[in-house]
């Protein structure tokens, strides 16, 4: 049987869509991580039928909106001294800056070298966001 050692202070990123956990384990750069990290694949779940979990055995800054694009169905429980201090519950984030880039190739932002572009949400179902610059609709 598989056995998962508990955390003393860290952050256990739990109800991940099962295939997601490898995208949001390189994203967090945690394959180059020089403290104890687990990604688990395929947990079977209640609610999920299947999920992936990340346990991270120390303190890391995340990005919240990263994760939210990635997977807004997640749950961020952080640990310290064994004991769940908080829980966080991720969903789609109203707004972006910096993180996606616009799909219009006449955009401005597409032809200048422009980073922090913000982007709305405007479709949750569709997980649609609307470019600042030029309005266009762009799908995750």
């Amino acid at each position: 049987m598989l056995k998962i050692n508990g955390i003393n202070k860290g952050i256990v990123i739990d109800h991940i869509t099962a295939g997601l956990g490898h995208k949001i384990f390189k994203e967090l750069n945690l394959d180059k991580a020089e403290y104890t990290t687990a990604l688990i694949k395929n947990v079977p779940s209640n609610k999920l039928g299947k999920k992936d979990l990340i346990k991270i055995d120390n303190v890391v800054d995340l990005n919240l909106d990263v994760l939210g694009l990635i997977d807004p169905n997640l749950t961020i429980t952080i640990i310290e001294d064994e004991q769940i201090v908080d829980k966080i519950k991720l969903s789609l984030p109203k707004k972006v800056t910096g993180i996606l880039k616009c799909k219009n190739p006449r955009c401005i932002s597409s032809i200048e070298e422009i980073d922090d572009i913000t982007f709305t949400l405007v479709d949750e179902k569709k997980k649609e966001y609307k470019c600042e610059y030029c309005d266009t609709r762009n799908s995750l």
